[in-house]
């Protein structure tokens, strides 16, 4: 396992100045927050020219890009070139959002599947992200999602089974099924806090994901919405020395 930070920590700066301050807290590694309603980077963009973009990202920053985050839904098009994007980038998950509470199960695994069709052809993982008012809300609904389309896992953000409407169910059976992890420190009243402060036991996780022989990124996933331009630097490095020092 290694630790990564997602660019939505900085989501409210442009790209390059949050891949300079990502570097600056000594990550190496980040993942790409991608969201349509956002000037940080917009999927629509990134996926019409996905050679352009893997041209200027170099510019940009060292950093090691190891996964793409995509805030909301897009089109097949646009997934399509956001897969050719990673391969070309050496970049082997994808998250994408599931479907709003009330979708029909059989629609949701249908868009699924297209989905899946495309990253498999590039060689991508495919990830849907557990969330409160998604389908994934419920672990059980969860999993089920992954039985029903072979080959796609899960982006596990505890988070959401701290402080969601399910706060009191245990979410264990997610884990044989996590292909990412989003991490933040949450209570069951607040779904982020500062560090140490929360209810995440981050030992057991991680004993957990080596159970099922875990061996990818732990990404740091903050939202700059819940923290001050000052305290968020402090935040970003607590969080990564404190899951390095339990790798």
């Amino acid at each position: 396992m290694f630790v990564t930070a997602s660019s939505r920590c900085f989501a409210d700066k442009g790209f390059p100045e949050a891949c300079r301050l990502i570097t600056d807290l000594e990550y190496d590694k980040v993942e790409l927050w991608l969201d349509e309603n956002s000037d940080h980077l917009k999927p629509s963009q990134i996926g019409n020219d996905p050679d352009g973009f893997y041209a200027r990202f170099r510019e940009v920053t060292r950093l090691t890009p190891v996964a793409i985050f995509l805030e909301n839904d897009v089109d097949l098009v646009t997934m399509a070139g956001l897969s050719k994007l990673a391969k070309l980038m050496r970049i082997t998950q994808i998250t994408i959002p599931s479907s709003p509470l009330g979708t029909p199960f059989n629609a949701e695994i249908d868009r699924l599947h297209a989905y899946l069709k495309i990253t498999n052809q590039d060689g991508v993982r495919l990830s849907i992200k557990t969330k409160s008012g998604q389908l994934t809300e419920d672990a059980h609904t969860a999993v089920e999602l992954c039985q029903a389309v072979p080959g796609l896992g899960l982006t596990l953000d505890p988070s959401y089974y701290i402080c969601g409407p399910n706060r009191s169910v245990s979410y264990d059976q997610i884990f044989p099924f996590v292909f990412h992890l989003h991490l933040r420190d949450t209570t069951s009243e607040q779904v982020q806090v500062q560090i140490g402060l929360g209810e995440l036991d981050y030992a057991r996780l991680i004993s957990q994901l080596r159970r099922e022989h875990y061996d990818r990124a732990l990404s740091v996933d903050l939202s700059p919405s819940l923290l001050s331009d000052t305290s968020r630097p402090l935040e970003m490095r607590k969080m990564r020395m404190l899951l390095e020092t339990l790798l």
